[in-house]
């Protein structure tokens, strides 16, 4: 069972429920990074896309954006507040173009 645990996972807990909590936890957190992160790789693809200034590069990008952003939102990896802002920002950089 060494090393196939996360580093901090077992360090405290000795309920045998909280050690499964903090392994759901650690999982959880990684889906959630993985969300938070593809949505920031997707606004750079963006900005990359409006810099090059073709139309429908940045229509494709925007609509995967608001995609992604969406299903964010609907996993709870981001607050819809949160969703909604992050597409205003997209819709402002897709318009600068």
């Amino acid at each position: 069972m060494a090393g196939t645990e996360p580093a901090r996972a077992l360090d405290m807990a000795n309920i045998a429920s909280q050690k499964k909590r903090i392994l759901r936890s650690e999982r959880e957190r990684a889906e959630n990074r993985l969300l938070t992160s593809t949505v920031k790789t997707y606004f750079r693809r963006l900005e990359s896309a409006v810099e090059g200034g073709e139309a429908e590069a940045i229509a494709a990008e925007h609509r995967t954006l608001i995609s992604k952003i969406d299903k964010a939102v609907q996993k709870g990896a981001l607050h819809k507040n949160t969703g909604a802002r992050k597409k205003s920002k997209a819709a402002r950089i897709a318009a600068g173009a």
